[in-house]
């Protein structure tokens, strides 16, 4: 089992007729994610990868039936491809995009709380790697050779890490069920919370991994929920240790600016909800093989 997409989920990308969308469009497709068309205004009617292309996203749920997106739309037209997404009906959307404005993602969540709970979207990113169920679908633009199917949950905001964890866990002969990027930016479609709760209530997730940083309340918000809701085990890593106050690493979303913004300080919270933390990201594999054989 996987959570918020497998084999059988219709994916359309937003923005397909771009460069790096074509590459990746084609890099889904080879994994085996059913990617059933593409939407480009003004370009309905081409196709691209052998895709179909539609001038809009509800032309394209219309004629496919799709149910989840991936938008590869730049900076200053992605808030409205989102906003595009969820109106159409798209259940899961996933955005790529990096520089989005924060003022553009404060109306993205503001649109999308208007739907009611049974039709919101679910939104990951912006600035996220992608989401992947090993062995089913790919919607992201994740390297899909170095995950293995199995029962870890992983959640970052850190592509990179996500790859890491991956390729640690593959290494040790560990099968991830789905990697969820959350992305790195200070306003996001979804928490770490958001995604733990999904894991809690897959039966095929054993164990989650969260990769966390510098920044923003999230860890410590999971913190809480694995405290009080968590029945599997969590193994956490938190990037940024030596990191500056008040200066931005990395991610846009990566600035201390408040107590519990801190590594350490987040380290100390989840530690204190009952979270295993690898303090080091070479030992991410490590730590989860060894809580797995507790």
């Amino acid at each position: 089992m996987s959570i918020l997409l497998d084999g059988s989920t219709k994916v359309i990308v937003q923005g397909i007729t771009g460069k790096m969308a074509r590459f990746h469009t084609r890099e889904m497709l080879d994994y085996g994610t059913h990617v059933v068309a593409g939407v480009v205004p003004g370009k309905g009617g081409e196709t691209a990868e052998g895709v179909p292309v539609y001038d809009t996203v509800a032309q394209a749920v219309e004629a496919t039936g799709a149910e989840a997106s991936l938008v590869f739309v730049p900076p200053p037209f992605a808030a409205d491809s989102i906003m595009e997404a969820a109106n159409a009906g798209i259940r899961y959307c996933v955005c790529i995009t990096d520089g989005i404005p924060a003022q553009d993602m404060i109306a993205v969540k503001r649109y999308m709380w208007r739907f009611p709970k049974e039709r919101r979207m679910i939104l990951t990113g912006p600035n996220c790697a992608g989401t992947i169920s090993p062995g089913k679908a790919m919607l992201g633009i994740m390297p899909g050779h170095i995950y293995m199917a199995g029962n870890v949950g992983i959640v970052g905001r850190s592509g990179t890490l996500g790859y890491e964890a991956a390729s640690q866990l593959k290494e040790r002969g560990i099968g991830i069920s789905t990697s969820v990027g959350i992305g790195g930016d200070p306003i996001n479609g979804s928490s770490f919370k958001d995604i733990l709760m999904h894991f809690e209530d897959d039966d095929d997730t054993e164990i989650v991994c969260m990769i966390g940083e510098i920044g923003g309340p999230q860890e410590a918000e999971a913190a809480e929920y694995v405290r009080d809701h968590m029945t599997k085990p969590v193994v956490a890593y938190v990037a940024g240790l030596t990191a500056p106050k008040g200066r931005t690493m990395g991610h846009a979303g990566a600035i201390i600016s408040a107590f519990g913004e801190s590594a350490s300080e987040k380290v100390e919270i989840l530690t204190q909800a009952g979270v295993t933390v690898a303090e080091h990201p070479a030992e991410i594999g490590e730590t989860i093989a060894r809580v797995i054989a507790a």
